[in-house]
């Protein structure tokens, strides 16, 4: 029998740590330390924790987390200050896989949390436990203290990734409503270039150029320049020439006033043409209106033969469907017949069984009355025994005497004789202990 009981309280909440080593189930005693399972599940609750890192690992000891800042110094309790430690004499330092937190002295617990990688008992009453890992993510949680570490601080740390409440003990909770700083984008103050033609071997010369390119610049604002502007050649001219695309574009657009005018004059005569043919007489109406008679008639026709087609191949199919119903159904009365009759012949043979079995009993009975009939063990048995011994002497001188009968008669009797002798021989070896002189007489008087 083993010597390790479990002693620790039964929890009820828990919490799922996406970690960057795995996943790390967290249940909470929240029956104990009410005030941490509170403060944890809410912070879980608004991602106070996400893309965290565990910022201090000191191997077979502790690994701690849950600081913002990353640097140890960080983290804010929900109730805006530090709350009080919550020890039971329960919950102790003896194992690896415990939730605590941390904290710099006495009553001075904030967001900070740690694991424990082994028993920690100098821990006791120095820290508040409230959960524990649970299942096999305890192996996910010891690669927490694997890697390079350098003054208690890990050289690649591992980080929360997100926090999941699977089972929150607290349904009064409401995750806090978290203000989100915009920052506006300030723009930059761009710097006006200055030319120092100062610095230059050609200043002076590069300085009057731009005089008069500033000048020619302020003249045009806002018209586009071309060498007719800018050179003082006489031959260019700055006023534009007429291009011959704009003749064409020109001539283009009269002969589409014209065309225009041609369509308007065929719209009216085509409607005067209507209402002329309008007026015709009867007889030419007369004429459409049979030659739609008959085109009807005829569609009329093919519409018929079309769907006479349609309701023989509907009713080939439904002919077919029954064909195949009442095949299966004939099998199913078949398979019911035949189903019928196996069960008639087992019960038939189950009949003979039990009448053999009803003979085989009767006997069993007539043996059982006839070994009840007996008298027990003593003095009486032994009397009983010496008349039967007499009987069957007297049995046997009879039979000498008699005179032979018919055969029947004389096959039955010797049946029942050698039934009742065998029977009396079974009781005198059997059923009396008696001695060994006595077993000859009986063989040597049979």
């Amino acid at each position: 029998m083993s010597n390790i009981y479990i002693l620790e309280p039964p929890t009820s909440g828990k919490v799922l740590l996406k970690t960057s080593v795995g996943d790390i189930d967290i249940e909470l005693w929240a029956k104990e330390a009410p005030k941490a399972c509170r403060n944890f599940i809410q912070l879980c609750l608004e991602g106070y924790y996400n893309n965290t890192i565990f910022h201090r690992v000191l191997k077979g000891f502790i690994v701690q987390g849950g600081d913002p800042t990353g640097d140890g110094t960080g983290g804010e309790s929900i109730y805006g200050q530090p709350f009080k430690d919550e020890f039971h004499q329960r919950l102790k330092f003896t194992r690896r896989g415990l939730l605590a937190m941390a904290n710099a002295g006495k009553d001075d617990n904030g967001s900070q949390f740690f694991f424990t990688m082994a028993a920690t008992p100098e821990l006791n009453n120095k820290h508040t436990i409230f959960g524990k890992v649970s299942g096999d993510t305890v192996f996910n949680m010891l690669k927490l203290e694997e890697g390079l570490i350098e003054d208690e601080s890990p050289v690649y740390p591992n980080k929360i990734l997100k926090t999941e409440v699977l089972l929150n003990p607290f349904p009064d909770i409401v995750p806090r409503i978290q203000r989100v700083e915009v920052k506006e984008k300030r723009k930059k103050d761009k710097k006006t270039g200055v030319k120092n033609f100062k610095l230059l071997s050609f200043g002076e010369e590069a300085e009057e150029d731009e005089e008069e390119s500033t000048k020619q610049n302020q003249k045009y604002v806002g018209k586009g320049k071309s060498s007719h502007d800018v050179l003082d050649d006489p031959k260019l001219s700055s006023e534009t020439q007429p291009l011959d695309s704009d003749i064409k574009d020109e001539e283009k657009e009269e002969n589409d006033t014209e065309e225009q005018l041609d369509s308007i004059r065929k719209k009216f005569k085509a409607a005067k043409e209507s209402k002329l043919k309008s007026k015709k007489p009867l007889a030419e109406t007369s004429t459409s209106s049979s030659q739609k008679i008959i085109d009807d008639e005829d569609h009329a026709l093919e519409d018929y033969y079309l769907h006479k087609d349609r309701d023989l191949e509907r009713k080939k199919k439904v002919d077919e469907i029954k064909k195949e119903i009442e095949s299966v159904k004939r099998d199913y009365h078949k398979n019911k017949l035949k189903k019928v009759e196996e069960q008639e012949e087992a019960r038939q043979e189950e009949e003979v069984k039990n009448e053999t079995y009803e003979k085989y009993k009767a006997e069993c009975e007539i043996y059982k009355s006839k070994k009840e009939a007996l008298p027990k063990k003593g003095a009486g048995r032994e009397q009983f025994t010496l008349s039967l011994l007499e009987k069957f002497k007297k049995k046997l001188h009879s039979a000498k005497e008699k005179e032979p009968e018919e055969t029947e008669t004389v096959e039955k009797d010797d049946d029942i004789d050698n039934e009742e002798s065998w029977y009396v021989l079974f009781l005198i070896l059997v059923i009396l202990h008696l001695d060994y002189t006595n077993i000859k007489l009986v063989i040597f008087v049979y």
